[in-house]
């Protein structure tokens, strides 16, 4: 019975979207401009594209499995003061976006946003951040391209590595239609790989990042922040010091 309600309810145990409405006006410190992708017949991404001048890079950057862009936003908007432009998405059914939600959808609508990068930016500009459920999208866009470098704050080794341990005794191998192997797309990429994680996450927990710094990849850094959960590594200096380092 269990196992049935899991099989039929995983998307409501993964995915705590919030919805805005159309005509929502976004208010945000920076610059930005309000994008809308049609990625497919029936499904439309939203997106913002923080801009200044003179930019380091760019970062395209994917975010957690709560909320909606008004809230990302400011999240991102940590990046833009660094003097970078962000490239920011809802997936499928958070925020204005629509569409059917699936595995192949993430991935898909993540790699039209990286394409729409390289219209307007040099692909040695472009840095790949993942957050969260963000990690496993970021982790197999930065797979299938050439970016200048990927950072991951608080990934997964897999959705599965997670699941198993919050549901120890169900076959979650067989129930789960969500994978995000994380574990199988970094080594296939190519560019340098930043990992955060914090040793008191609650959510993701630390082993199951930490697995992922035992692929023996040669370009992979992991940076642990001692005592730091899930949602507040921003208020450690490791945290700071470390983006400070790689985005300088």
């Amino acid at each position: 019975m269990i196992g049935s309600a899991l099989y039929f309810f995983q998307e409501k145990l993964l995915f705590f979207p919030s919805t805005l409405e159309g005509d929502y006006q976004y208010q945000f410190q920076y610059k930005f401009e309000e994008l809308f992708f049609k990625t497919e017949e029936n499904a439309s991404i939203n997106a913002l594209h923080f801009k200044v001048d003179n930019p380091k890079g760019v970062i395209l950057y994917f975010h957690g499995n709560a909320g909606d862009l008004s809230r990302w936003g400011t999240v991102a908007e940590y990046f833009v003061a660094l003097h970078y432009d962000v490239l920011i998405m809802d997936y499928r059914t958070y925020g204005k976006s629509i569409g059917k939600l699936s595995e192949a959808a993430f991935y898909k609508d993540a790699q039209y946003c990286y394409d729409y990068l390289l219209g307007q930016y040099s692909e040695s500009d472009i840095t790949i951040y993942g957050r969260s459920l963000g990690t496993g999208i970021a982790s197999y866009v930065a797979s299938k391209n050439n970016p200048k470098q990927l950072i991951l704050e608080t990934p997964y080794f897999s959705i599965l590595d997670v699941a198993k341990g919050r549901f120890p005794i169900l076959p979650v191998k067989q129930l789960l239609k969500y994978q995000f192997p994380t574990y199988q797309f970094l080594p296939k990429a190519t560019c340098p790989i930043t990992i955060i994680h914090g040793t008191a996450d609650a959510v993701v927990p630390y082993t199951s990042g930490e697995k992922l710094s035992g692929l023996n990849i040669e370009n992979l850094n992991f940076i642990t922040v001692e005592d730091a959960g899930h949602n507040n590594l921003i208020a450690f200096e490791d945290y700071h010091s470390t983006i400070n380092t790689i985005l300088k």
